[in-house]
């Protein structure tokens, strides 16, 4: 058995991890760390873990871990890491965007390896640090990724997602509130979200000559959990090329699907996959994605990556069922 400690215990990502760490026949939860839930029981906080777990949030930090994962807002796990020194030989996973970009991939003078395993599974087996993808940038990657390996990407790149409210975190604001959220919808950080930069990162890691855009408008949708994401660029191929490509690319994929019929959220809620479906129109090719942010979008593929790293059956405690009804 590995030891795990979660570091910012309180929020859903950590949930999560929680709830599936529990149940992982490798893995036994070291500490959760939270200062302002210290000496709470975790069931307090997650509420749907009573009688599953009577661990308790602490304050103290025991360094004798095996894999310690960053639960925390984005700008605060390099500061963290700055403050708390572990072994070489403790691995970790960042759940936030610090080491996502390669300008920002140094820690201990070795660099966070993207934990994206459709994109770079040989890479996480042997990495120390892994940066897990953002929600969105791991929907819209995955929808991408077998046009931009086949060097198929000669257009601009349009790209419509929704997220649910557990996108934006337990931190209330004005758009969090039941009653803004509540039969509503809105964009944000139009073309300028910042997934942008790892999607970028990729498509240009997979095809070097890609010099067009990609515009991205992220919504907000009136649900919890889930991101919808349609993207569309020219393709010059059949609709049958298209399927046989993707199909190709994600043959051993352990949660990434590609569906001959329509797809829809709850294909995907409370589950660790990426179902893709693919519509020409004309001489556009669109691409539909869909995840459980969360999961796939988080905590469900920092599973995916650990169980890569530490050399266990990819999909082990990650064998989930929609909760389709």
């Amino acid at each position: 058995m590995i030891k795990a400690g979660i570091i910012g215990g309180a929020g859903y990502t950590a949930g999560e991890l929680i709830r599936l760490l529990i149940n992982h026949k490798e893995v036994t939860i070291y500490f959760v760390f939270s200062t302002s839930n210290a000496g709470n029981k975790v069931y307090k906080v997650h509420q749907d873990l009573i009688g599953s777990t009577e661990m308790e949030f602490t304050s103290e930090i025991n360094t004798n871990v095996d894999v310690l994962f960053l639960c925390l807002g984005h700008g605060n796990s390099k500061a963290f890491l700055k403050q708390n020194t572990f072994s070489d030989q403790t691995k970790i996973i960042d759940l936030s965007n610090d080491f996502r970009l390669k300008a920002d991939k140094l820690y201990n003078k070795k660099e966070f390896v993207y934990g994206l395993p459709e994109l770079q599974k040989e890479a996480i087996k042997g990495a120390n640090y892994i940066a897990n993808p953002g929600c969105f940038a791991t929907a819209i990657q995955l929808a991408l990724l077998p046009l931009a390996d086949a060097k198929l990407v000669k257009d601009d790149i349009h790209v419509n997602a929704v997220t649910g409210a557990t996108g934006a975190g337990t931190s209330l604001s004005k758009t969090t509130h039941f009653t803004w959220r509540d039969n509503n919808f809105s964009h944000y950080k139009a073309f300028t979200h910042q997934h942008l930069g790892e999607i970028n990162q990729t498509v240009n890691q997979l095809q070097t000559d890609f010099n067009t855009e990609i515009h991205f408008m992220p919504n907000r949708g009136n649900f919890s959990r889930g991101i919808f994401a349609t993207a569309y660029t020219e393709f010059e191929g059949t609709l049958e090329d298209a399927k046989s490509l993707y199909k190709r690319y994600y043959k051993d994929a352990a949660f990434t699907f590609i569906s001959d019929e329509d797809i829809h959220l709850k294909q995907v809620v409370n589950t660790n996959k990426c179902i893709i479906h693919l519509h020409k129109h004309n001489n556009k090719l669109l691409v539909t994605s869909i995840i459980d942010n969360l999961l796939k979008g988080a905590s469900g593929q920092a599973i995916q990556n650990m169980n890569l790293a530490f050399g266990f059956e990819e999909t082990e405690g990650l064998n989930l069922k929609a909760n389709f009804f």
